[in-house]
């Protein structure tokens, strides 16, 4: 799975507010600790809109304008492209 750039941003916030994000692992993961391992470069080959979905799929609440600024089809994404 993959994510865009605000939403990586906020997930390394949320990983350093340690107590609640070891509760919410606990609660969503059946006790099991969710590793974040960032990658070098952001995929822009429409994995983030599939994670977005698999997100929404688990019942979870996805807040689709901050996804879509990493999948919007507003020109040619690529890495090094600045299409946002």
């Amino acid at each position: 799975m993959c994510c865009g750039r605000l939403v990586d941003l906020a997930v390394h916030v949320f990983i350093l507010d340690t107590r609640n994000y070891r509760e919410f692992c606990a609660e969503h993961f059946h006790g099991k600790f969710l590793e974040h391992i960032p990658e070098i470069e952001f995929k822009y080959d429409g994995s983030v809109e599939r994670t977005a979905r698999i997100i929404a799929d688990a019942g979870f609440d996805v807040d689709w304008k901050l996804w879509e600024r990493d999948y919007g089809k507003c020109g040619p994404c690529r890495p090094g492209a600045n299409c946002h």
